[in-house]
């Protein structure tokens, strides 16, 4: 059961990234904007992600899996909140693009370690997503001012 929660966790984290990839094109090439129906994947990921948190403790999971998975739900519900809920336009005040990329990619390492589990090929293809995501990130950022 545990290389199946393990193979889930993996397949959550890939979701994200490629979600984000995703997103991230499609604000370049398509000029869509934060809240768009595009971004619906990766949020639908707090599910699957709350359910390995609720299933953790039967495998004795160590501590940084608990933060890593809840630092990536939080980002989702902050995500959820700014763009899909209150639509607030704050990615034109500094400080609050820092915080809120700040726990994007914390979140995302997490992910890293989350695919981990799964496997040697999980981890590398994670760590491919990252970089190709977070460099897509600052790209349309630039691009795009969101």
């Amino acid at each position: 059961m545990k290389e199946k929660l393990d193979l889930l966790g993996a397949v959550v984290a890939h979701i994200i990234f490629i979600s984000s990839i995703l997103t991230f094109s499609a604000r370049m090439l398509f000029g869509t904007k934060p809240g768009h129906w595009i971004g619906i994947p990766i949020l639908l990921m707090a599910f699957p992600l709350a359910y390995l948190l609720i299933r953790a403790p039967q495998f004795n999971r160590p501590a940084i899996y608990y933060i890593q998975v809840w630092i990536m739900l939080l980002w989702l519900v902050v995500l959820f909140l700014v763009d899909y809920i209150f639509k607030l336009d704050f990615r034109q005040t500094q400080w609050k693009v820092i915080s809120y990329v700040v726990l994007y990619f914390a979140g995302l390492g997490g992910m890293i370690g989350i695919s981990s589990l799964a496997g040697r090929g999980w981890m590398i293809s994670a760590v491919i997503l990252f970089f190709i995501a977070g460099i897509l990130a600052f790209v349309q950022r630039s691009l795009t001012g969101f």
